[in-house]
């Protein structure tokens, strides 16, 4: 079993505010916080803060090519990460946001390069998850939304199954309970004309073709 020092339980319909500004200061000032996303459980951190970002690739020894997606709280915040929002975007954003699907779009330069693994590109996603959302409305600001797992393992959907290397290097955990697990989030790259599907998830290809055919 997992160290209880830093397990926080929470309501996973309704978390209570004092345990989400908990986390939330801790994403604030540069730490890292094991959080229940829709399928699995992820890592949050500061996604601007370059050492909070080093952070996670540390903990998962995650390799320095491969590019982490972020979450946001509202569709306000793209302004401040993305080149540009095209049409198609704006039409996939109302059909599915909040939820199960990941844009891929043309990052700011101000956006630090490891988040795009040098590619120049970001996903971003609005949380579906009450307690996800919640930390992100807290914040303000993009968090990391990438799995907490070590890179190559399975995601965890019980904190009962995170690695103890995990929980070790993380400053805090929000234990949901068991999650739904199931299929990740869709992948869409809206930088392309027409977009690209990058990964079927939760939202089929098919319902993505019919939403921009609209």
């Amino acid at each position: 079993m997992p160290d209880s020092g830093k397990i926080l339980r929470i309501n996973p319909d309704g978390p209570d505010l004092q345990s989400i500004a908990r986390a939330g200061n801790i994403i604030r000032t540069g730490g890292v916080v094991v959080f229940p996303a829709r399928c699995l459980y992820g890592l949050a951190a500061h996604a601007l803060n370059k050492r909070a970002v080093e952070k996670v690739f540390d903990i998962k020894q995650r390799p320095r090519n491969n590019p982490i997606l972020v979450l946001i709280p509202d569709r306000s915040c793209l302004e401040d990460l993305a080149e540009s929002v095209p049409e198609s975007a704006e039409k996939l954003i109302k059909a599915f946001w909040p939820g199960g699907l990941t844009l891929v779009f043309q990052a700011k330069p101000s956006v630090p390069k490891r988040l795009t693994a040098g590619s120049g590109k970001l996903g971003i996603r609005v949380p579906s998850h009450p307690a996800a959302r919640a930390l992100a409305k807290f914040l303000g600001f993009p968090i990391t939304g990438t799995s907490a797992n070590l890179s190559g393992n399975p995601g965890c959907d019980r904190i009962s199954a995170l690695d103890p290397g995990i929980l070790e290097k993380s400053d805090l955990v929000l234990d949901a309970g068991i999650l739904k697990g199931g299929r990740g989030s869709t992948i869409v790259d809206v930088t392309v004309s027409p977009v690209r599907i990058l990964r079927e998830g939760e939202v089929l290809a098919s319902k993505i073709h019919d939403t921009l055919r609209d």
